[in-house]
């Protein structure tokens, strides 16, 4: 096991991804020996098979048993590369049943758009137009309603909201880069012309007001206003306030999924991938799901039959 961590490691998983990839394997050598199979490279596919079947008889999900064999797969990987099997006895086992993508209601562009209007920055006390906290707040809400921009028109995760430094930001262009990761590849997206302006005041007013009220030097873009640099919570608060504006917001990643499900109306299905930052067509692909949904939808309100 310790040459196999060694391999992940070579390979660029991560710790965590070795932790649950190793722990498969674990498993599964340990119910290799209640079978009285000693020698792994001995192990054929029907083993593999009788392996998914006393995972289902204890009740294991079927989404856990196919993370099982891909991790199981990588190790049989391995032992081809060390010449010590010839076969990967997990090729070509697939488990059934497992629902691939979460369908959401899909918002259209017009509730995305009453969803940003709606959303105000301003927070008016009786008397009082500033009180620390509440200047603190409307700070808050400018930086959200920044964030809220690039949900709906550049239809960006959470994560890569998180991740975005300063210099990302092309205003003079007009454009504004991600940065790619494991999920996703690298890509530049056209900003809107109202969402220029706006993060110009944002970067020359409201951020620097975040960056005095904090204390700190940073080249993020988007700063939280607690001592924590976590920056989760102020994605799981936007997420409450946009519900109580239109209680069919279920999380941001509906918004995502809404605005990609939107762009395939409008062009072609390479384009959507680059636009999404995809690395897979496949994933892009699996978003027309949610138009069939719509469409099964429409045929149930209006058809005459």
């Amino acid at each position: 096991m310790e040459k196999f961590t060694e391999y992940l490691i070579i390979k660029a998983y991560s710790k965590r991804s070795i932790e649950s990839i190793t722990k498969a394997v674990e498993y599964f050598l340990r119910w290799s020996e209640q079978e009285n199979i000693h020698d792994i490279t001995e192990v054929s596919h029907n083993d593999v098979m009788a392996y998914v079947k006393c995972c289902n008889a204890k009740g294991t999900g079927r989404k856990t048993v196919a993370h099982y064999i891909m991790h199981l797969k990588k190790y049989f990987e391995f032992l081809q590369e060390e010449g010590e099997v010839n076969d990967n006895p997990c090729s070509n086992i697939k488990i059934k049943g497992i629902k691939r993508k979460v369908l959401y209601e899909i918002l259209t562009m017009q509730e995305l758009e009453s969803l940003y209007n709606s959303y105000s920055t301003e927070i008016k006390i009786e008397g009082v137009k500033y009180a620390p906290p509440q200047q603190i707040n409307e700070l808050s809400r400018k930086r959200n309603k920044m964030i809220l921009g690039l949900l709906i028109w550049q239809g960006l995760r959470s994560e890569e909201i998180t991740r975005l430094e300063l210099q990302d930001l092309k205003l003079r262009e007009g454009k504004i880069f991600i940065a790619g990761s494991k999920r996703t590849n690298e890509r530049t997206l056209k900003l809107e012309s109202h969402q220029i302006f706006d993060l110009l005041d944002y970067v020359n007013e409201t951020r620097k007001q975040l960056l005095e009220h904090r204390q700190i030097t940073t080249t993020k873009l988007f700063i939280g206003t607690g001592s924590s640099e976590r920056f989760s919570n102020t994605m799981s608060y936007l997420n409450k306030q946009l519900h109580q504006i239109n209680n069919k917001v279920k999380d941001l990643k509906q918004i995502r999924t809404s605005v990609i499900t939107h762009w395939l109306k409008l062009y072609n299905l390479r384009k959507v991938q680059v636009m999404a930052g995809h690395r897979y067509v496949s994933s892009t692909e699996s978003y027309k799901a949610n138009n069939m949904e719509e469409l099964k939808e429409d045929i149930k309100n209006y058809h005459p039959f």
